[in-house]
């Protein structure tokens, strides 16, 4: 089959996909991960793999972007401490409980007894990241309060840029070079920091031309230069692209927005952004799905299990963590956001492709990449599917109501 004809084909399924979840109220993404699944079984159709080259340079600054440039600015400032907490020590000791817990439960099942805490480190940085490409999607279909829907989405943009950093660390330690906390921390503040500075200045060159230019069609233009030139850019650079696309996506949509676009541009570019992340999110889930491979899942289904145990686990114990140290501040979330926040940490195509990008000759890889391939498959489906229900069962979304502020 064609690229053109395989294109076609996933498109009609994705938009079938998406009435269907709509009259049955369940989450577009998880949905289309499910199809993806019985599509892969079925052999209709072959579409391109789910590469780090494809996800990279097609799918995620796109989506990140379109995420940022929405993102409502004085909700963040109002949630800033408890999101800050999450992306950036939340990660480290979301990795260290899931290394932890993986290692000592498989050792002490006689799972893998060779499963060592290198590995775990690398897998937990892996499944560090809660995915933008799912929970935003998620959040907005469920219509979770506001402060609620910004801490998650922020988070999850956030914390890919960190995550990424520390899978590169990790791996620079696990294969024996020498390091010491000084240049680790050296090393994660120059390209995260190198990150946010590249999309700043992206973001401020593309709000300062478009202040000067009132046509719809040119400043889309120009959104579009910001999402994929920062990201490209910062690669070039060897600093962080995924904070770069962030924090581009940031200054451009409060920032270029307020000085810049005019009411009929406004409306343009929320149109254009939010289709393109309809497509872009069609194309990612379904891929996910046909990525799984049931062999490998089926035979590793004990190391899976306790990887997606493990991962749950680590992040509950962060969720509580942050959740009580903001108990006494304005900034305090209720108990029935931390069930949702630790419920609604989806993994999805970020972690997928880390895992792929791992060296052919890395010890154990095989094994981190079925894990990862399972714990967000499981995550995709199970958390997905049930987050509806559970956001009605706390009285949190729709018309259950309660909003906790």
């Amino acid at each position: 089959m064609s690229v053109e004809a395989t294109l076609v084909v996933l498109f009609s399924v994705a938009t079938a996909v998406a009435i269907g979840a709509r009259r049955l109220r369940i989450p577009y993404t998880a949905a289309l991960v499910v199809v993806g699944l019985g599509l892969s079984t079925l052999h209709v159709v072959q579409p391109p793999h789910l590469t780090k080259q494809v996800l990279f340079a097609f799918i995620l600054p796109g989506l990140l972007f379109e995420a940022a440039f929405n993102l409502d600015v004085a909700e963040l400032r109002r949630n800033w401490w408890g999101i800050a907490a999450l992306a950036v020590p939340g990660v480290v000791v979301s990795i260290a409980f899931t290394a932890w817990i993986t290692t000592t439960t498989m050792s002490a099942l006689g799972v893998d007894r060779e499963f060592t805490m290198g590995l775990g480190l690398v897998f937990g940085a892996l499944i560090a990241a809660t995915d933008p490409v799912a929970v935003v999607a998620l959040f907005k279909q469920l219509r979770a309060p506001a402060r609620l829907t910004t801490m998650l989405e922020a988070e999850s943009l956030l914390n890919d840029g960190t995550a990424i950093v520390f899978l590169t660390l990790i791996l620079t330690f696990v294969s024996g070079a020498s390091t010491t906390p000084g240049s680790i921390a050296w090393h994660f503040l120059t390209i995260a920091g190198g990150g946010i500075v590249t999309g700043a200045v992206v973001g401020l060159a593309a709000s300062q031309v478009t202040k000067r230019v009132d046509d719809p069609m040119i400043e889309i233009t120009l959104t579009v230069i910001a999402a994929y030139g920062s990201f490209m850019l910062s690669d070039q650079l060897g600093v962080s692209g995924v904070l770069a696309t962030v924090t581009a996506g940031v200054i451009c949509g409060n920032y270029g927005k307020r000085i810049g676009m005019s009411d009929a541009t406004k409306v343009a570019i929320h149109a254009f952004w939010e289709y393109l992340s309809f497509a872009l999110n069609s194309i990612v889930f379904l891929l996910i799905g046909f990525e799984v491979a049931y062999g490998n899942l089926a035979a590793a289904w004990r190391e899976v299990s306790v990887a997606y145990v493990a991962a749950l686990m680590a992040r509950a114990v962060v969720i509580a963590a942050v959740t009580l140290l903001l108990h006494r501040s304005v900034e305090r979330i209720p108990a029935r956001w931390s069930v949702v926040l630790t419920w609604g940490g989806l993994r999805g195509a970020l972690s997928m492709v880390l895992a792929l990008g791992l060296a052919p000759d890395f010890v154990g890889g095989e094994l981190l990449v079925t894990m990862t391939f399972g714990v967000v498959l499981i995550s995709l489906v199970v958390q997905g599917l049930s987050m509806p229900w559970l956001l009605r069962r706390l009285r949190i979304s729709d018309k259950g109501v309660s909003t906790g502020r």
